[in-house]
């Protein structure tokens, strides 16, 4: 019953989707179990890059099943882009599954979210416009369209219009917009029944019989530990769980079938849009950082924030997740550099914090302590085992790994599917 799940130990953009990549090949089935097209994964296979977004990393590795699970939101017109551009590259996506409790993001959903965030001006949260946050507020408040809903013409018209009746008014009377007619939505949600069934399936019972059956199933988060929108920097957070807990909720397998949970870890911080971030850099190493790391984002195109690596959130994500591995990427950007800081503690109204303030007041004024690691000039793209790591690479992975509380069992030494370090196995 290997069932090992695979997240995002920061802000997200650690890297996951190479280390999906990585065990893909040897895993049965590769699940996103949240988020929605607001997630972006780059993957490098030899000289072929691949950018994906709602799709699971796994669909790049032959033989394995990639699953979208009932916690994900779908958008079925980026859906259905995102499988041509794969098919295009002969990349095959036939063996994909879609849960057909999976909400599906409306064209309203997508105007709500845009107009909402124009409207709060300075104050807003920095989303990716896709829907993704009014998808998720309507499946709690129980007016979501599910996937299932596109095969009873009835239900769905009925549900459409029922969501309709609050945003229009909203949208007409608060934000000047146009009423968005039911007829027209149902319309083009109807347009996609034919084209969605051939993945539409019973996911839950597909994941438990297969870990029942012993198959290895690799469950995959969005985003990152610090954006959960339960234990992440609220309000600037996604509008799901990429915890380890999510996995559960997400997927539907109960947390005793977990038997590994490993966390994504940049060797540096990154951030993407708004909220707090205490190792953020404005200087000249930021932007080296942005440059030399390639930092902008998949889904947005947005240039990432950059910052040192803060051992305080890495910490937490252990304590969060109950993680049992890291995987280090990005390893590599750091080369160059005399001296690396690395923030172990927060000052807050001059008292040193050791581990993440629950109050959002004072994370906002934390100021990092740092303490700095010699750093190394040597080339580590080719290296192949850790003992061939320059000596100060060998310290910085070994006191991030003290500092972080979980064993970092593999590390990125580059982009490509081969230029990773396996130090311990996660099978």
């Amino acid at each position: 019953m290997p069932a090992l799940v695979l997240l995002g130990a920061q802000w997200g953009d650690e890297g996951k989707g190479k280390a999906t990549d990585l065990l893909g090949g040897s895993v049965d089935y590769v699940v996103r179990y949240q988020g929605g097209n607001n997630a972006g994964h780059t993957v490098v296979v030899g000289d072929q890059k691949y950018a994906l977004h709602l799709l699971p990393s796994g669909i790049l590795s032959p033989g394995c099943t990639p699953v979208i699970g009932n916690g994900v939101v779908v958008d079925p017109s980026v859906l259905f882009s995102e499988l041509s551009g794969l098919n295009e590259r002969g990349v095959d996506t036939s063996k994909l599954l879609i849960s057909g409790n999976a909400h599906i993001i409306t064209p309203y959903n997508v105007t709500v979210d845009k107009v909402t965030e124009r409207f709060l001006g300075k104050r807003k949260i920095g989303t990716t416009g896709r829907g993704i946050g009014p998808t998720y507020a309507d499946k709690i408040n129980r007016v979501g369209i599910r996937v299932q809903d596109l095969y009873d013409e009835s239900i769905l018209t009925q549900k459409v219009e029922a969501a309709l009746d609050v945003k229009n008014q909203m949208l007409t009377k608060l934000y000047n917009r146009r009423a968005i007619a039911t007829g027209q939505v149902v319309e083009e949600l109807l347009g996609y029944a034919d084209k969605l069934a051939p993945y539409v399936a019973d996911t839950v019972l597909v994941l438990n019989q297969a870990l029942d059956d012993d198959k290895v199933v690799l469950f995959e988060g969005g985003q990152g530990t610090l954006l959960d929108i339960d234990h992440g920097t609220y309000p600037f957070v996604t509008s799901s769980n990429p915890t380890a807990g999510g996995a559960c909720t997400g997927a539907g397998v109960g947390p005793t079938k977990i038997s590994r949970v490993i966390g994504i870890l940049k060797a540096y911080t990154t951030r993407v849009g708004a909220g707090p971030f205490p190792t953020e850099l404005f200087d000249e190493d930021g932007e080296a950082l942005r440059r030399i790391g390639g930092e902008r984002g998949v889904t947005t195109g947005r240039d990432r924030r950059c910052g040192w690596f803060d051992a305080v959130i890495a910490r937490y994500a252990t304590r969060v997740n109950g993680l049992t591995d890291f995987f280090l990427t990005k390893l590599d950007v750091l080369t160059g550099w005399e001296q690396i800081p690395v923030c172990v503690a927060y000052e807050i109204d001059g008292k040193r914090v050791e581990e993440l303030p629950y109050s959002q007041s004072d994370f906002h004024h934390a100021k990092p302590v740092y303490e700095t690691l010699p750093g190394w000039s040597e080339d580590i793209t080719k290296t192949k085992s850790f003992s061939d790591l320059p000596k100060n690479a060998q310290a910085y992975v070994k006191a991030l790994e003290e500092m972080s509380g979980a064993p970092i069992s593999a590390i990125g030494v580059g982009p490509g599917r081969d230029e990773t370090i396996e130090v311990n196995s996660f099978l």
